[in-house]
């Protein structure tokens, strides 16, 4: 049977465990969005996690939705998340960066020239916000993308995944989740296009799949995972109308490429597992079976639900992110069913080392 602590290999990635650390975005960025030596020990102390996922990571200067978060396009940031790679495998751990284009969940602020973010709608995302230096703030109307510029979108995401690999990460994780730019292409209830990338299920799910096949030519496929969100209908984003027939096609579609794994968000992202509002009950067991390669699971997973799901054969990896943030430790006490340190909320987003590198692990707290 197997175990929620057994090494595992996803892909072209060699695990000492099946818990992940999920990404969370913390907003510590130093000027030019660079990771600082902040970062370097934040995830340096998380290392025994089997993977780190880190904080969704903007692939260019128009991908950026909230105010000092990394990216990873630019000479300057692959060096600062460089010193994050080394600190992480020195301490025995795997890291891979999650790639990201927030579309229309920004501000002009956060932009350059203060341009309209852009998306597959020119339709603002109702009830949205970001956080910006004058803190939590409506999003502004994007432009909706013009069909000969989506290539460079996706010559974007392969040359942040190439990137990645020269600040020296074991992987990348392609953010198609929580209503970013990928979804918003994805979903019906965002996506108002006509032309190849519009209207029907297969054109709808084509950037998305000329996205993956690009990095996967540009790193391999078994240094590459992919994060969905059937069922989220955060950032001012309905629900696709059908939302199992749209995730099957997409895990039909991406199946072939050998993907490392598939990192599904069950139910709404934070929140409930089982959605209320639900027309009908959605089957994350038919997007499974139509995938072969290491399948993670993401939401609200206790110790011994995580457990069970390992050992029953539903997953192959739980990811876990609250818990990770105020438990630097959170393998161990996994293991040894230790208490968990809660969370510091109002300590999430900015700010330094308070909430972020100042929690504490079993042994300090032995020593205190």
């Amino acid at each position: 049977m197997k175990s929620l602590f057994d090494a595992v290999r996803i892909g072209d990635i060699d695990l000492s465990n099946r818990i992940v650390m999920a990404p969370l975005t913390r907003n510590r960025a130093l000027p030019g969005n660079v990771p600082g030596p902040l970062t370097v020990e934040y995830y340096r102390q998380r290392a025994s996690a089997g993977l780190i996922v880190t904080e969704a990571s903007p692939i260019n200067p128009m991908a950026h939705g909230y105010l000092d978060t990394p990216g990873i396009h630019s000479a300057e940031q692959v060096a600062g998340w460089r010193k994050v790679t080394d600190a992480v495998h020195a301490a025995g751990g795997r890291i891979v960066i999650q790639l990201w284009h927030v579309g229309r969940i920004s501000h002009t602020s956060l932009l350059p020239e203060g341009a309209a973010p852009v998306s597959s709608t020119d339709r603002p995302a109702s009830g949205a916000k970001t956080f910006t230096r004058d803190g939590f703030v409506p999003v502004s109307t994007p432009r909706a993308l013009r069909d000969d510029e989506l290539p460079g979108i996706v010559a974007d995401y392969r040359r942040a995944a190439r990137l990645a690999m020269e600040a020296g990460f074991d992987g990348v994780e392609v953010h198609a989740a929580n209503n970013y730019l990928l979804e918003q292409f994805l979903r019906d209830s965002v996506n108002d296009r006509n032309g190849p990338y519009g209207g029907s299920i297969e054109n709808r799910a084509r950037l998305l799949l000329e996205v993956m096949d690009a990095v996967c030519g540009e790193i391999g496929a078994g240094r590459t995972g992919i994060r969905l969100s059937p069922l989220t209908s955060g950032n001012g984003t309905p629900r696709d109308s059908d939302p199992q027939a749209l995730y099957n096609h997409v895990v039909e579609r991406l199946a072939p490429l050998g993907l490392a794994y598939i990192h599904v968000i069950e139910g709404e992202t934070g929140g409930k597992r089982e959605p209320a509002d639900l027309a009908r009950p959605f089957d994350f067991n038919a997007l499974r079976s139509r995938f072969a390669g290491a399948w993670m699971v993401n939401n609200g997973y206790t110790r011994e639900l995580a457990m069970q799901a390992v050992a029953e054969g539903k997953a192959d990896l739980v990811a876990f992110g609250k818990a990770f943030i105020s438990n630097p430790d959170l393998v161990r006490r996994l293991r040894e069913n230790a208490p968990l340190t809660p969370p510091r909320t109002d300590r999430f987003y900015g700010g330094g080392a308070e909430g972020y590198t100042d929690y504490p692990t079993l042994d300090s707290e032995t020593v205190a």
